[in-house]
């Protein structure tokens, strides 16, 4: 049997805890879902030649003022940016959201109602894209009259019924369900009713939009 350098086994040894070291390694690195100084594209396979771009999720470190604050971008199949955030104060860049133009406070101008009865004096049709909605509204009377304001949407009464001359103020679910709802139309109705005295009551929305769960 020829003989062995006598460092051969030790030379084994460490070899072998190398291995050991890099089998470790590979089998515990983190998940690779982080993206930084570059983008992440997503693509729908169509067949073995063809993989078009369904989405692409752009987030760059060492981007806008002072090279110092990444900016988030998602660009549809088509290049077109569909989202994004504002890179110099923060918040939504794109899309612009609709906002509510200013409202007049004479409250003669106001839709209003002199019946007895549950009556619908105003009344909008709005897509639904989020599970929940914030509506805020000025409520007026005139002459000697006393009367509630209440709000509908698809027919269930939204929040609570205010006497008219207060603030209605509320925040609360559309939908009992998100997934079938997504992108129906929903209506809200102010609703108005004389409960006593004689005159109107008035109503005017000041602020409405979406919001999370």
């Amino acid at each position: 049997m020829p003989q062995l350098p006598e460092d051969i086994i030790d030379r084994l040894i460490q070899m072998e805890r190398r291995i050991q070291a890099l089998s470790t390694a590979v089998n515990t690195r983190p998940v690779l879902n982080d993206v930084v100084n570059g983008s992440l594209t997503v693509k729908r396979q169509t067949d073995a030649q063809d993989a078009n771009t369904a989405i692409t999720l752009v987030q760059i470190s060492g981007s806008g003022p002072g090279a110092t604050k990444p900016v988030l971008r998602v660009n549809d199949s088509f290049s077109h940016e569909i989202l994004s955030d504002d890179i110099l104060t923060g918040g939504l860049a794109r899309p612009w959201l609709t906002m509510l133009p200013p409202q007049s406070m004479a409250s003669a101008h106001w839709p209003a109602t002199s019946a007895t009865a549950w009556t619908t004096i105003a009344q909008s049709q709005n897509p639904i894209w989020q599970p929940k909605m914030r509506l805020r509204m000025y409520t007026r009377i005139s002459g000697t009259a006393v009367g509630q304001i209440r709000v509908m949407v698809d027919g269930v009464q939204f929040g609570p019924t205010v006497a008219a001359g207060t603030t209605f103020d509320h925040t609360g679910p559309v939908t009992a369900d998100m997934q079938g709802g997504f992108g129906t139309t929903m209506t809200i109705e102010i609703h108005g009713i004389v409960t006593s005295g004689s005159g109107n009551v008035y109503a005017q929305p000041v602020l409405m939009h979406g919001r999370q769960t």
